[in-house]
């Protein structure tokens, strides 16, 4: 049984603790449970989180642990707390932060010379203070070895179905997804931001049509197709459109199809030509030209960065 473990510090923020579900849900669809799950602190007892209530905890002792999970707190962690995440650290095979237990781990020094992410609120501040870390501010996870780091608490879910994923497979982490009613995780190179949360319409009209572009990304999506949807002339609907988003109806299906492919080159093996013909970028040229101006890399770069190396012919491809 792989023994996981939650670290509670004082002040920890009970939205931590819906990360510890998903492998509760796991046990639960096994025939014996697969996870020993823990709340554990330095010396055991009571610990009083954020909003004042007391978790009861056990000791760290000297066990081993296949993974600690360190969560956020609302109080910055004092020098006998980060001597003790030092030494809890040592004492598992993975560690991970979600949201703003990247911070424990910074000043812990686990961080150190790793790539690393946290909330976007707070980012800038990891970076700054930690120089030795390599921030990336907009993913929604990353592992980097065996130390984990998430985007805000609730992307600590996506961070979980991922360790599931990886100790008992792709299916066993959808079915935990499914009975926690998500959608399977997000990739961890995935935007910490929605191209349809950005966009924020005032209107219905108009959020008719973003969501008609989003689950028809394989049509063409021109304008005359989507002032159709909006029961407006193409002058009418672009004027509305742009007043309502600021952006073109051009340039926000772009951004759904890149999100799109983004997370189809992360969470899949397709290949380029069939992620292309899938997000309506039509062929892989045109795709690539667009993931450099938005991404700075080919989508081939992203994919290895996401998943390890790929094929050495795949990727002479792409680069070429």
């Amino acid at each position: 049984m792989r023994r996981v473990g939650f670290v509670v510090t004082e002040g920890y923020v009970p939205m931590g603790f819906a990360v510890s579900t998903a492998f509760e849900i796991a046990n639960l669809g096994a025939p014996q449970p697969i996870y020993d799950i823990r709340m554990i602190s330095e010396c055991g007892g009571p610990v009083r989180t954020s909003l004042g209530f007391e978790v009861v905890t056990q000791e760290l002792g000297e066990a081993r642990y296949d993974l600690l999970v360190f969560g956020a707190s609302m109080e910055d962690a004092p020098a006998p707390t980060i001597a003790f995440v030092r030494r809890a650290a040592a004492q598992a095979r993975r560690i991970a932060g979600p949201c703003m237990g990247a911070f424990l781990l910074a000043e812990a020094g686990l961080l150190d010379g790793r790539r690393a992410t946290t909330h976007w609120l707070r980012a800038r501040e990891l970076a700054e203070r930690y120089p030795k870390i390599k921030v990336e501010e907009d993913r929604i996870f990353i592992a980097d070895g065996p130390v984990w780091t998430s985007a805000g608490m609730s992307a600590g879910i996506d961070l979980s179905l991922a360790l599931i994923e990886e100790d008992l497979g792709l299916e066993a982490a959808r079915a935990v997804a499914r009975k926690l009613v998500l959608y399977h995780r997000r990739s961890g190179g995935q935007s910490q931001f929605s191209s349809l949360l950005e966009l924020e319409p005032k209107s219905d009209r108009i959020q008719k049509v973003l969501t008609y572009a989003r689950t028809n990304l394989s049509n063409r999506l021109n304008v005359e197709e989507l002032a159709e949807v909006a029961h407006l002339s193409p002058r009418q609907f672009s004027r509305a459109f742009q007043n309502e988003t600021g952006q073109s109806p051009a340039k926000a299906v772009e951004h759904m199809r890149l999100e799109a492919a983004r997370a189809l080159m992360e969470d899949t093996a397709h290949p380029i030509d069939m992620v292309a013909r899938q997000t309506g970028f039509t062929d892989r040229d045109r795709m690539r030209r667009a993931f450099l101006r938005s991404f700075g890399q080919p989508p081939q770069v992203i994919r290895r960065q996401a998943r390890g190396p790929a094929p050495v012919e795949e990727a002479e491809l792409e680069d070429a």
